[in-house]
């Protein structure tokens, strides 16, 4: 890094009509280079077109690699997601897709994942201020009665996201209103806000009465980060991936018998609610965040999507029933990085690139959450933690 300069530093270069070419993408590595004093020799390196970056990047420069490899295969017995696939994960932790292609082989070789999407919404949560709390209240009940021209209004923006329904939420006297949407194969945050702010529009042009105050955002949606609200109401997708183990094969394959398995089960939910913590799983975060890079997913959605809850069972018969609960899942398979070229090839081999999809590759990402956790929570037992990482995850 070059020392501090008296001046102010100067702007990073930009272009009006050649800004996504791979000759501005160096013009301002140079730039950088000669700025810090830092040589990018690396990021310079891509095999993505620059043209086709606008609307997923600003002041393009390279790229920042990271390594994919692929778990599995993975047995599905999913709605949408059915037949085995290879997984793609982009990561740098070492050990992680042999941990995962681990817990896959145990749920294969047992008849693999039930997975279900079992609700889809996605928010936008304006707040409207009033004189009173009684004058929200009288809102509110106008809202009610005028739910379907509001959904009129909303709609219109949009060919295919769907309003759902408007929850309320009152506080001294002010409201929010949580519109739900539908949004297709598209995460739809941008959509959503659109159309929110028509049926907002359309609010404020007809409510008789006065309103002192409307912002079309107010924390309650809380886009990129979690709250309970979402865990219990949903935010994107709720996924369930679930699977019955015979005893034999958790022993023969994890070194771990069902009981000894519920029992740290009971323990970490125990830490868990000590913690105050967002998840009573092992590490949801791990497999989405290694899927959503690799598929060209919002990483910051990881915030919320990496909440939820695992629940088991010791069968009768002494198998071990797991699932995985994954309230808040926001994932599309369009729009954003989707179309980008290597994550779109990822999309590709799990077969999530056709219109329609975007359940099918929720349903995946809940199957390869249950794998890890079962990995994980199985080495945890077995006391194969700490010598799998000194053997896999240490980079010498």
């Amino acid at each position: 890094m070059k020392e501090k300069r008296s001046g102010p530093m100067p702007k990073i270069p930009r272009s009006s009509d050649n800004d996504y070419t791979d000759d501005m993408s160096r013009t301002r590595r140079e730039f950088i280079a000669r700025e810090t004093g830092t040589q990018l020799n690396h990021l310079g390196h891509y095999s993505i077109p620059p043209e086709t970056l606008s609307g997923n990047i600003e002041n393009f420069a390279g790229v920042a690699q990271v390594p994919i490899g692929f778990a599995g295969p993975m047995l599905v017995n999913g709605e949408h997601a059915k037949g085995e696939f290879y997984v793609p994960m982009a990561t740098t932790e070492g050990t992680l897709t042999a941990s995962y292609s681990r817990g896959m082989r145990l749920t294969r070789e047992a008849g693999g994942i039930t997975t279900t999407v079992i609700d889809d919404a996605m928010q936008r949560a304006p707040m409207f201020a009033f004189s009173d709390a009684r004058e929200a209240l009288a809102f509110g009940r106008w809202v009610e009665q005028n739910f379907e021209t509001i959904k009129q209004a909303s709609d219109s923006t949009t060919s295919v996201g769907k309003l759902r329904d408007i929850e309320q939420y009152p506080a001294s006297k002010l409201r929010w209103l949580r519109f739900n949407f539908t949004c297709g194969d598209a995460a739809g945050q941008n959509m959503v806000s659109k159309a929110t702010k028509a049926g907002c529009e359309w609010i404020q042009a007809n409510y008789p009465r006065p309103i002192e105050h409307f912002v079309l955002a107010a924390n309650l949606d809380t886009d990129k980060k979690h709250s309970h609200l979402n865990s219990l109401h949903t935010r994107g997708k709720r996924v369930v991936a679930e699977i019955t183990l015979p005893k034999h094969l958790m022993t023969e394959i994890m070194h771990c018998p069902p009981e000894a398995l519920f029992k740290q089960r009971q323990y970490s939910n125990m830490g868990a609610l000590m913690a105050g913590s967002v998840n009573n799983g092992a590490h949801f975060a791990n497999g989405i965040t290694a899927m959503f890079i690799a598929c060209g997913q919002d990483v910051a959605n990881v915030a919320e999507s990496s909440a939820g809850f695992t629940y088991a069972e010791i069968m009768p018969n002494g198998d071990y029933y797991f699932s995985v609960t994954i309230p808040s899942l926001i994932v599309a398979t369009y729009g954003g990085g989707t179309g980008l070229a290597t994550q779109n090839e990822c999309l590709s081999v799990l077969g999530c690139t056709e219109r329609g999809s975007v359940n099918k590759f929720a349903e995946i990402v809940a199957a390869t959450v249950l794998c890890g956790d079962l990995s994980l929570g199985s080495a945890v037992v077995a006391d194969e933690w700490v010598s799998s990482h000194e053997r896999l995850g240490r980079n010498r």
